[in-house]
């Protein structure tokens, strides 16, 4: 009975690597969400998005009345071209999150890419 499980694993592992090869076609749809920190004062909101590997020409910011759209593709590794897939446990592909702002007019002031990480600051306007 082990064998036979061990056996099922195994071929479910072979129909994922046979159909599931990302990066090969563009999905227009997000397919994950980074995860976020927020930080508050009554004047800035400052938001940490999780993005390793993600290249800063591969991401996109928009500030809307009441909403922070970060999106944007996170690429396989050149090196992992052409190799079969063993692990995917970092998410690739189309990611978007979008996070509703407090009411008020914000601006986005800075945003960087420092470890990982997306750093955005954003100020209230009056």
């Amino acid at each position: 009975m082990w064998a036979e499980a061990c056996a099922m694993i195994e071929r479910a592992e072979q129909l994922h690597r046979q159909f599931f090869q990302p990066g090969l076609a563009e999905v227009p749809a997000p397919n994950w969400e980074p995860p976020v920190d927020i930080f508050a004062t009554e004047r800035e909101l400052t938001i940490i998005a999780a993005l390793p590997g993600v290249e800063p020409q591969d991401i996109e910011i928009s500030v809307e009345p009441d909403l922070l759209r970060v999106a944007g593709v996170r690429r396989l590794p050149a090196a992992a071209r052409g190799m079969a897939v063993q692990r995917l446990e970092i998410p690739h592909g189309r990611f978007e999150r979008r996070i509703r702002l407090p009411a008020a007019r914000w601006e986005l002031e800075q945003s960087a890419l420092v470890n990982g990480c997306l750093l955005l600051s954003l100020m209230k306007q009056h």
